[in-house]
């Protein structure tokens, strides 16, 4: 069964006067464990894609399945749990929670879904040692490098374990060693199973996708695997 399903997704939004497209009847399969770039200039809806792969959006005609369950028609609370459970999010911007310390923030989801403190600890510190962050722990986001911001976004993202991890230019931020560093930290949760999708402007790192899907003007233009790439 694909983890991802989308039937003729389209989605339009008002911007004073105008209506913009931003997604044209977008039809996609995306298989668990894929890793998957989605590529394209600015404005090809590339965001507004990965907003609704995030349940961040809903289209306004179309079908989403996640996992087989038509996630389009759930109420906003039945999206929130499933986008908790079940999808981490990375962003250019980090998003971290500037009065918390990195192990209060990797562990912000845990608290919001109700885990006790005390079964919260643990994990927490489990992540920390994985992402390198052991002596970063009671540090706040602006005494942190972009890099250990980084690593501290990942960490929250996937403390959850969800099942996709939805990255919107995860190096954009980021000098050339550092977002390899990052790089390889998605790459190596999506070899564990996570299906990473990645929105990027950055020819290599969509190179190493083993997916692309080009979009222009709302659609996709082109969806190419590994083997027709080579």
């Amino acid at each position: 069964m694909a983890q991802i399903e989308l039937d003729g997704i389209d989605r339009r939004f008002h911007l004073g006067d105008s209506e913009v497209h931003a997604l044209r009847e977008v039809s996609l399969r995306i298989e668990a464990g894929e890793y998957v770039a989605v590529m394209g200039p600015s404005g090809s809806g590339k965001s507004t894609l990965l907003n609704l792969l995030g349940l961040l959006d809903r289209p306004n005609r179309g079908a989403y399945r996640l996992e087989g369950r038509d996630v389009t028609t759930l109420s906003a609370d039945e999206q929130a749990a499933v986008r908790r459970a079940r999808i981490g999010f990375v962003f250019q911007s980090f998003h971290l929670v500037p009065r918390l310390t990195a192990a209060e923030n990797i562990g912000l989801p845990l608290m919001l879904a109700g885990v006790p403190a005390a079964a919260r600890a643990p994990r927490v510190a489990q992540a920390l040692r994985e992402f390198g962050l052991e002596e970063r722990a009671r540090h706040r986001p602006e005494e942190l490098s972009g890099g250990q911001r980084q690593r501290v976004a990942i960490a929250r993202a996937t403390i959850m374990r969800p099942a996709m991890l939805l990255a919107d230019e995860p190096t954009g931020n980021l000098d050339r060693a550092t977002g390899q560093e990052v790089t390889a930290l998605l790459e190596a949760l999506n070899a564990a199973g996570t299906t990473l999708i990645v929105v990027t402007h950055d020819p290599a790192m969509g190179a190493r996708a083993r997916r692309r899907i080009l979009m222009e003007d709302g659609a996709i233009a082109h969806d190419l695997r590994t083997a027709e790439i080579a």
